[in-house]
Order: C-alpha cells, then sequence, then structure tokens
C-alpha cells in the first residue's frame, strides 16, 4: 500500500456543518415558526446544526454567514433581534468568527459591531463589549465514526491495538483501524478505536473511558480540528514512525486533522468464490482467492438513486471503458464511473451506462457484455471495515436509555451494532434489544448464534434467544405473513432496504378467528437508509386484495448516515 497514490477528498457539505453552545450548554436552535431563534435546545439535532459559509479567512478570524438546513440565513438587525431568512444586503447576515484560545468562538456582527449572545433561552446582539455571555462553543455535527486526516503528512490516523498506539501513517483509510469514534461529554471529546480502547493523555489506549481520555477541541472552518488537554499539550504525529501523542512544539499545522465521515469499504466475490481485484495495469478481475488491500472498493452511493460508484485503493473509480472492459482508472465525475445497483438475495448486480451488466468473463476479467443477468453477474459484496454499525436518523442516534429499556432514535450518544457476517450479505446483529408492537425481543450479545428464534418478553424479563439476521438487499411493496410459532415464539429479522421503510400490524380482515390471525408487514418506499422489521417470507404470497381493511401502520425506523 506504499505505492498507492490515493488523493484525499474534500469533506462533503455535512461533515462541515457545526452546533454552537451557549455558555450555559444550551444549542443555537433555529424554530420552525415566525423565523426566530433560540438558544434553550439541550442537545444536537436538525434544527441546532448550521452551515458555515467562509468569505475570508485569516489565522484568528474570518468572515462567515450561517445558514440552516432550511437554506436561510442567521440574521441581525439594528434593533439588536436575531432571526434567519434571505439577507437583504451584501453585507446583512455577516459575522466576524474571532478563534479564541480556550477553543470558543465569538460572532461579531459586521454592520453593528454587537456581539451574539444568550441568556440561556433568547437569542440577540446587543453589547458591542466582548464578555463570556458572547462566547460560543462549536461542536462539529457530523456523524460520530470519523477518520481524521493529517493535511501535513498526507496521511490517516490508524490504530495499533497489538501495541496500545495511533499512528498517523494510513495511506488509505480502507481499514476498519482508521475508523474512530468521536463521543462528546461534558465539553470534552473522547477519541474510541475500533476495539472500543480510548486514547489517554499519555499516548496509551486505555479500555476506559475517564478524565484521562477527555480532549478540547479547536475547530476551524472547512473541517480542521485540534485535540489538547487544556494544559498546553497538543495531539499531533510525532517521531520518524507518526505516533500520535501530546505535545508542545507543534510545527507547520502538525497538530491540525481534517475531520469527515468513515467511508463504508466492502469486498466483491464472484460465483466462484474470487475476489474482485484491480490489477496493477488497472485492469479489473476475479482472480484473487485471498483478500487484499486491492480487493477493496469504497462503497459511494446516492441515496436518492440506485447509481453507485465504486473508487479503488489505487485512488481511481471503476469506469467502463472501450470494447466494454472495466478499468479502474475513472475520476468522480464521469459518467462513465457510475452504475446501476440491482440487490438479488443479498448480492448485487451492477448495470453500466451501456445497459448492459457487468459479468465475470473466461479470462477472469470483468465486462459490461451482458444483456440479461445471471448467476455470472452477481456478486457477493461484504463489508471490509465496518465491525459495527452506528445508526443516526432524523432526530438523533439510536441508543438505549439507563432509565428504560426502550431503545430510542433521539439519543445524543448512541449504541454500537456489532455485526456477525454470516452468508451472502447477511450479519448477525449482537446485544440488541427491540420494542415491535409493544413486545421486547432480545438480541444476544457475543455468545453462539442459533436458529434465528427469539422470545416474546415483558420489559423486566427479557429472554436469551438467537441474533437476528441483517439483511443486504431492498424489496419491492409486497405482503409477507410473520409466522406465529408454539409458545408465542416469532422469527425476527433485521434488514436493510436502501429507500424502503417497513410497518407492522395485525389485520381485522372479515371471517378470520382470533387464533388464526397472524401479524404482516408491508414494505413502503421512504426516505430511509435502514429499517427494523419483523418478518418470515412465507412461501405462499398474500393476496393484495387483503390490504384494503388494515389499521394504521406502526413503522420502526433507522438510518446510518453513510452506513
Amino acid at each position: 500500500m506504499a505505492e498507492v497514490e490515493w488523493i484525499h477528498r474534500h469533506p462533503k457539505t455535512e461533515d462541515l456543518r457545526v452546533g454552537l453552545i451557549s455558555w450555559a450548554g444550551t444549542y443555537l436552535t433555529f424554530e420552525a415558526f415566525k423565523s426566530t431563534v433560540t438558544a434553550a435546545a439541550k442537545s444536537l439535532c436538525r434544527r441546532q446544526t448550521w452551515e458555515l459559509l467562509v468569505s475570508n479567512e485569516h489565522d484568528t478570524q474570518a468572515v462567515v454567514r450561517l445558514k440552516n438546513l432550511q437554506g436561510l440565513y442567521l440574521l441581525c438587525e439594528a434593533d439588536g433581534t436575531v432571526w434567519y431568512g434571505r439577507p437583504r444586503t451584501s453585507h446583512h447576515g455577516c459575522f466576524l468568527l474571532r478563534f479564541h484560545r480556550n477553543g470558543k468562538w465569538t460572532l461579531q456582527c459586521i454592520i453593528s459591531g454587537r456581539y451574539l449572545e444568550s441568556d440561556g433561552e433568547d437569542v440577540f446582539c446587543n453589547s458591542r463589549v466582548l464578555s463570556a455571555y458572547h462566547m460560543w462553543t462549536p461542536r462539529p455535527a457530523l456523524h460520530i465514526h470519523v477518520i481524521l486526516y493529517s493535511p501535513t503528512y498526507r496521511s490517516y490516523a490508524r490504530a495499533d491495538h497489538s501495541v496500545g498506539r495511533i499512528w498517523v501513517d494510513a495511506a488509505v483509510p480502507c481499514l476498519e483501524e482508521c475508523g474512530f469514534l468521536l463521543h462528546f461529554q461534558d465539553g470534552c471529546y473522547h477519541l474510541e478505536t475500533s476495539t472500543h480502547h480510548f486514547l489517554s493523555h499519555v499516548d496509551r489506549l486505555v479500555p476506559q473511558r475517564s478524565s484521562q481520555t477527555a480532549f478540547y477541541m479547536q475547530v476551524r472552518p472547512r473541517g480542521l480540528v485540534a485535540l489538547c488537554d487544556g494544559e498546553g499539550g497538543t495531539l499531533y504525529p510525532q517521531g520518524t514512525h507518526l505516533l500520535l501523542g501530546l505535545g508542545s512544539n507543534p510545527t507547520r499545522g502538525e497538530e491540525w486533522f481534517i475531520l469527515q465521515h468513515f467511508p463504508t469499504w466492502v469486498s466483491l466475490r464472484s460465483r466462484t468464490r474470487r475476489f474482485i481485484s484491480v490489477m496493477y495495469d488497472a485492469e479489473v478481475c476475479a482472480a484473487s482467492e485471498r483478500l487484499t488491500p486491492m480487493s477493496l472498493f469504497q462503497y459511494e452511493c446516492d441515496n436518492e438513486s440506485l447509481n453507485l460508484q465504486l473508487r479503488s485503493a489505487n485512488g481511481y473509480y471503476l469506469a467502463q471503458r472501450r470494447h466494454k472492459s472495466i478499468i479502474a482508472d475513472g475520476h468522480p465525475l464521469e459518467s462513465d464511473t457510475f452504475f446501476r445497483v440491482h440487490w438479488n438475495c443479498g448480492k448485487i448486480i451492477l448495470q453500466s451506462s451501456n445497459g448492459c451488466f457487468l459479468s465475470i468473463i473466461s479470462n477472469g476479467l470483468l465486462m459490461a457484455n451482458a444483456t440479461i443477468p445471471g448467476p455470472n453477474e452477481e456478486l457477493g459484496i461484504r463489508f471490509a471495515n465496518r465491525p459495527f454499525l452506528i445508526l443516526r436518523g432524523r432526530y438523533g442516534y439510536v441508543g438505549s436509555c439507563s432509565d428504560h429499556d426502550l431503545m430510542q432514535c433521539n439519543r445524543d450518544q448512541p449504541d454500537c451494532i456489532h455485526l456477525l457476517p454470516c452468508r451472502q450479505g447477511i450479519y448477525h446483529f449482537q446485544g440488541w434489544i427491540l420494542l415491535v408492537n409493544n413486545i421486547f425481543w432480545h438480541l444476544p450479545p457475543l455468545g453462539k448464534i442459533r436458529p434465528q428464534l427469539l422470545y416474546r418478553t415483558s420489559g423486566k424479563q427479557l429472554a436469551h434467544g438467537a441474533g437476528a439476521q441483517w439483511l443486504l438487499h431492498p424489496s419491492r411493496p409486497k405482503w409477507h405473513t410473520l409466522g406465529r410459532q408454539r409458545r408465542h415464539y416469532q422469527r425476527m429479522y433485521l434488514g436493510i432496504l436502501g429507500q424502503w421503510d417497513a410497518a407492522c400490524q395485525t389485520l381485522n380482515l372479515p371471517g378470520l378467528q382470533e387464533q388464526n390471525r397472524r401479524p404482516r408487514v408491508k414494505i413502503q418506499e421512504k426516505n430511509m437508509c435502514c429499517t427494523i422489521f419483523p418478518t418470515e417470507f412465507s412461501k405462499t404470497p398474500v393476496s393484495r386484495d387483503n390490504t384494503s381493511q388494515q389499521a394504521t401502520p406502526r413503522s420502526v425506523c433507522v438510518s446510518d448516515s453513510g452506513t
């Protein structure tokens, strides 16, 4: 991997958004009514997320505008009121952003010279005299699962669990060791590795989170961050091996990292169980029986369509070239690098821009020459760098609460959902508890996976069953029967359905006796990345005529940003 010429991509817009925390610990919020702005929210969600538009930046200050997710701007009027809308002049809504040594920000209105401040609930611009009430703490609003890129050394941070250290020497962020969880707690950040160890102030990985693993963060526009201990020490790569540790003399901007969401890397396998790999001349073929770095591809999909791009570890994208050959020499905006993905029972079929499907010919080369897809066009897919999932929805992360046994979708801190690969793109979930139709289902943690049988339990008596399955394929709108077994046992599956959503309900059909009623699952299209749903696929399809008298569905939905 040392010879790979990997070109770092600029952060996406969603990776550059921030939340602003007032002196009272509340977030700057745009309200949905009357275009008002407040600072009463206690957590970071959509209405607390702002995008920084920088027009001029220096070492200690910048001229910025703050835009919310509705595309409207934070505005300050002459009487000190603050609201959001569209600027009337070129300077309306512009603030002088100053970076302070303690990691705080101040925002001074360019027109009036007054500072943005809050009393813990309302937001206004009244004072020209700087005080502690004008200080705002920036918090990156990107997904908690991140990578750290050093623009000085052009490499990524990598955890080495064999020696308990973190090095900044990875040329390509394709390994799970390059992913970190950036936890925010009490104004500090804790850097957690893929094996759930934390970086401490003594440059070692420790198993528990404590005050010795807490770091303060300096945030700059365009995704730059620096971590320090608050006592003069700053994290930066040191020595010839680029050990990430605390020091007091960083040079040439060594302490700055670009923070980005952890990308998804996958491996593709042919029908003959050989990995799709990029050869030295950029040809793509199914030749390797062992997984190598050149058999890994960054999975870049468009949530609004079924288009997919696969970026190889050589830094280029798979593209269709002349004679229908597939070559790893494409660039991001080339139309020939986009493939339409079709899912089939945990496998994928790729369709090129010429309408043909990617197929493996007799010599192992990958070609776009099939008009009708078959077994030779199916590719098995497997996560290459994700031992667990972190799910985030519209209102926050999916996690548990210490007060009760419910899984909630509005948590500020998530729970890790560990994955155990099974077969054909199916994954077992470990250590999860779900509530479906007011019934708890327990998915046990580590241990032997038995047949996918889950026990119906109460909130205080969670029985132990086997893990559920994670299906990597979407499903068209269809009804399936949820089979009821003896002693109230039911089967439970979890599925990633692309942009499909699921709803579970019991039908009250005329003529059905109470003991014969079976809950059913309806798959509906929505803007979701993944779905939790109970189902056992029936061999006999249910008539669509039976769906006319159903009750309102109860959805159980979650999504993972970028997973």
